[in-house]
């Protein structure tokens, strides 16, 4: 068979077996050549309460197996009657890869290989799926999943069954029509493969050319993204719509986990760049603005909530809303030709103020903003909130995102932007900090 275990030379590989002819396949080769890699091998099984008695029948042969070759299993069993579609148990079952994972494993090693691959492009591709769905089958690092197998046909699999004598179950349900994968494997793929000699062959290197071709087009749609704090994000301009539209793909499906997007949201974010700044689109709770340095992208209406300044100040309550807020104590005064502990600390597109902890009224909260908020500029002279950050150019998307630090309606510190005339530091000041959060204006 043409298996590469190279790459994963060193590595605690859990191979997902069913039972059947492929998975056994793969756990006998990866179990007879784990010397040659230094692997370490083990399995796992996963019962989906499926198949009654037949699928019990299969999870103990995959338990004797393993028994009888010393190969240590993790045995997953669902509750009967849980699963009614395909979906739901594969769900379950990628959380059981997942906590597999957690316990120490490297990779989940499938046994998928060519002819399945083949399916999952056709598949896609009667679907009307773009480039991404052409990708096929392949390893996926991000879920700690890899196929060694991918590149095996069917009659290489069953000859290496054959010359090794390996036992293995079958699953009538692999033998029906009933699901639409299994139509395609059972009438689609032969008929295409009498018509074309060698079809699934080339539909394996097509997959693999697609799958650079995406890889390439990430790259570029990531170089457009820039994170400006927890579920907020920012897409800067592109004239180019293929491009946009993965950015704005990966960050609504990536990162908000909305997997119902449709085409017309795409096109609408794209559309945007062309409006006024401080045009909105809401959809699937999520809210999209225009801002001079792009699209912006938030969850609807999301703020900090409120929590005492004096426990966030002793690290008893974490504060995320944008970016990673935190502070770090300097001790005495700080001056801007001087050195303190928190210098060299902050990180890209934060932005540190210091201030004096002692001018911090008891009390004061750490917030989002509320109607009539005040602010003392540094220098002098009150101005509303709202007029400040009008001044500053601060992005509409971010305003109600922004953590403040506040005595009632006066605001003391605009994380990230800057510090209230009220709390900064002084040459007497001997218990000062610097609080680190991101840069609104910063755009990566």
């Amino acid at each position: 068979m043409r298996v590469d275990l190279l790459k994963y030379a060193g590595k605690k590989i859990c191979v997902a077996v069913s039972g059947g002819r492929d998975s056994m396949a793969l756990l006998h080769y990866a179990f007879t050549h784990a010397s040659q890699y230094g692997i370490e091998v083990s399995a796992l099984n996963c019962d989906h309460s499926m198949r009654g008695e037949e699928s019990e029948r299969d999870s103990a042969f995959v338990k004797a197996y393993c028994g009888a070759n010393g190969i240590k299993l993790r045995f997953f069993k669902a509750e009967e009657g849980k699963f009614h579609d395909e979906n739901s148990a594969r769900k379950w079952r990628l959380d059981c890869y997942r906590r597999t994972l957690e316990e120490g494993a490297d990779f989940i090693a499938t046994a998928h290989h060519l002819s399945d691959n083949a399916e999952t492009v056709l598949f896609n591709l009667a679907r009307g799926t773009s480039l991404s769905g052409m990708r096929g089958i392949g390893d996926e690092p991000s879920l700690g999943l890899i196929r060694p197998l991918i590149a095996c046909t069917r009659r290489e699999i069953d000859d290496y069954i054959a010359e090794n004598d390996i036992p293995y179950v079958t699953d009538s349900t692999n033998a029906t029509a009933d699901y639409t994968r299994n139509k395609i494997r059972l009438g689609v793929l032969p008929n295409l493969e009498e018509a074309v000699p060698g079809a699934a062959e080339a539909i394996f290197r097509f997959s693999r050319l697609a799958r650079e071709d995406e890889e390439y087009f990430t790259r570029l749609s990531d170089g457009l993204i820039y994170c400006r704090g927890e579920d907020n994000y920012l897409i800067k301009p592109c004239a180019e719509r293929v491009i946009f539209r993965r950015a704005a793909a990966r960050i609504i499906a990536g990162k908000f986990r909305r997997i119902d997007y449709t085409s017309e949201h795409l096109d609408r974010l794209f559309a945007l760049q062309g409006a006024s700044s401080g045009k909105k689109f809401f959809f699937l709770g999520l809210a999209a603005v225009k801002e001079d340095a792009g699209v912006a992208i938030s969850v609807e209406g999301e703020t900090c909530g409120e929590v005492l300044f004096s426990d966030w100040l002793d690290e008893k309550t974490p504060l995320s809303p944008f970016g990673v807020a935190r502070i770090v104590r300097c001790g005495g005064f700080y001056s801007a030709k001087g050195k303190t502990e928190a210098d060299g600390q902050k990180a890209r597109g934060e932005k540190a103020l210091y201030f004096d902890c002692d001018k911090i009224p008891q009390g004061a909260v750490v917030r989002t903003r509320q109607k009539g908020d005040k602010f003392l500029k540094f220098g002098g002279g009150h101005v509303s909130l709202s007029d400040y950050f009008t001044d500053k150019k601060i992005p509409q998307s971010l305003r109600g995102r922004i953590p403040l630090v506040c005595d009632g309606g006066e605001v003391l510190i605009i994380c990230g932007v800057e510090i209230s005339e009220k709390v900064k530091a002084e040459e007497s000041s001997s218990n000062c900090a610097a609080i680190f959060c991101a840069d609104p204006h910063y755009t990566g």
